[in-house]
């Protein structure tokens, strides 16, 4: 079966975010083959029970009164620049989050919120290229002599991680970086 379509998070098997599974989805009560295992904030304990299906036409959201990603966190608290109403809802209520070591953040550029591709270590940023490496570097914001040693301590599955997004309309790449 097909996943559904995310703008903001166009692979979340690849992210980690969606993985297959036998699970029976908690709000449509259907097994689809995969189920969402990243952070769900609602009354109820949501955790690696709600499949992508119900992410994407908002019936978990409105079931439950479920985010996937905190409303707040769409524009880093005011740090990076506002979006739309309409768009924080979409990327909080219907698209998969993920998992950070803190309070998850969604890049925002071009009026939009941008697509996370993922977590990133020094190699992944290396790939991404100079434009991924510059927007964690000046997210982090270290001296030079730190930033080499952060950069070295990057990796993705553990230590400081980075968190890396593409604009949809410029192709700008942005993200942030923590403990993972």
């Amino acid at each position: 079966m097909e996943l559904p379509n995310f703008k903001y998070h166009p692979d979340p098997l690849a992210t980690g975010s969606v993985v297959p599974s036998d699970t029976s989805c908690r709000c449509c009560e259907r097994v689809r083959g995969f189920i969402y295992i990243g952070p769900v904030y609602a009354e109820d304990e949501l955790a690696d029970s709600i499949c992508p299906w119900c992410i994407a036409d908002g019936a978990a959201h409105e079931k439950f009164d479920a985010e996937f990603v905190d409303t707040a966190g769409v524009g880093d608290y005011g740090n990076w620049p506002d979006v739309a109403e309409e768009i924080v809802r979409e990327v909080a209520w219907r698209t998969p989050g993920f998992s950070g070591w803190q309070q998850e953040r969604w890049f925002t550029h071009c009026d939009d919120a941008a697509e996370f591709l993922g977590l990133a270590g020094r190699k992944e940023l290396e790939i991404y290229g100079a434009q991924a490496i510059s927007a964690i570097r000046q997210e982090a914001n270290f001296s030079a002599e730190d930033w080499e040693e952060y950069f070295a301590a990057l990796d993705k599955e553990s230590g400081p991680t980075a968190y890396v997004f593409r604009c949809r309309h410029c192709g700008t790449i942005g993200g942030y970086s923590d403990c993972h």
